[in-house]
């Protein structure tokens, strides 16, 4: 039993174990606090299936040896790309959704293919790399969106030209479309069956790419360069394939986030995303050299778990800052990201 214990904590890793304690003091002082405790259980599983597929985004950057992708905006950039055009051929619903997906997916594959080129010619600076294209691009789409022929009155603005900074999809039946699929209750605590189902399907073909002969060629690559050109491995192709994965998963993952807030976030929009999900899977135990499945599931649960929970809590202790909510949430969303990043450093997981 000590022994299952000792092997328990040596693969979950301490840090973790804090963090989760952590998460387990906020929910109990909840409860305490007599905040809804099912409240905050339904926004956390919300917050975790919303989020969850740009945190998946990460994992082929890091398998394939480019490092976290701090360069995520690309893919977001295309999924709101393909988006706008689902509303702009007025399409509803489902049909928008996944519309919106075979849209974005093209245009993630090229901008994915160009960047992994980039990427190939920077190695070893790839992070510091990828952070000033990621920025850039979102600087340039400022104009893009101010210059795409997009006709539609729920997208551009009603004088001048572009599109609007923040478009609504409440009238595309597209808000909280996958939220309330199958959705259900367990008490008071309401189960966003469709959100998680599309989080899960997402993890497991992952999974299985890596298992794939592309997949385990891609992994190699990343673990060993060396080793595996003498193998007979082709190491740029395979770090490409893998910065093309992750950019259409991002693609995906964007509008996975937008029909679950209601709303597509334009022009600053993807500045931060990157860092976010960055930040989630190296809590759950990734490093800036390997990654797996379990570290976006385990990161996305604490990540977002502690982000939802700890808000409420602060805020009823402080109740004369009407502020308070925002201030908490930045700190410990900052503060999360700021640890992680300095454990990435270090070159081992969180």
């Amino acid at each position: 039993m000590q022994n299952l214990f000792k092997s328990f904590v040596q693969n979950f890793g301490i840090p973790r174990l804090i963090i989760l304690g952590f998460f387990l003091l906020l929910c109990v002082m909840a409860i305490i606090l007599d905040i809804d405790f099912s409240d905050l259980m339904s926004a956390s599983l919300v917050r975790i299936g919303m989020n969850g597929i740009l945190v998946l985004a990460i994992l082929p950057s890091i398998v394939c040896g480019t490092g976290p992708n701090f360069g995520l905006s690309l893919g977001i950039i295309c999924g709101l790309l393909g988006g706008l055009i689902a509303m702009e051929l007025t399409l509803n619903g489902f049909t928008n959704f996944f519309a919106a997906i075979a849209f974005a997916i093209p245009f993630a594959v090229l901008v994915g293919y160009g960047y992994g080129l980039l990427l190939n010619k920077v190695k070893g600076s790839e992070m510091m790399f990828a952070i000033f294209v990621g920025w850039s691009i979102v600087s340039v789409m400022k104009i893009g969106w101010l210059l795409l022929p997009f006709n539609s009155p729920e997208m551009a603005w009603p004088i001048g030209r572009g599109v609007r900074v923040t478009i609504a999809l409440l009238n595309r039946e597209v808000s909280q479309l996958l939220n309330n699929f199958w959705a259900f209750n367990i008490g008071n605590v309401t189960i966003p069956t469709g959100l998680l189902l599309f989080f899960v399907l997402c993890c497991v073909l992952v999974w299985l790419f890596m298992r794939s002969k592309t997949g385990m060629a891609m992994y190699a690559a990343g673990d060993n360069p060396r080793f595996a050109e003498a193998a007979g491995i082709e190491v740029d192709k395979q770090r490409i394939i893998g910065t093309i994965v992750s950019t259409i998963l991002g693609a995906i993952g964007i509008l996975v986030y937008a029909q679950s807030f209601g709303f597509y976030q334009l022009y600053e929009g993807p500045f931060m995303m990157p860092f976010i999900a960055i930040a989630a899977i190296l809590i759950g135990g990734a490093s800036i050299k390997k990654a797996s499945i379990t570290n976006v599931i385990v990161g996305s649960f604490l990540f977002f778990g502690i982000l939802v929970v700890s808000m409420p809590v602060a805020n009823a202790f402080m109740a004369d800052i009407s502020s308070m909510a925002e201030i908490t949430r930045q700190i410990i969303q900052n503060g999360i990201i700021l640890y992680a990043l300095m454990q990435a450093g270090k070159g081992d997981g969180a």
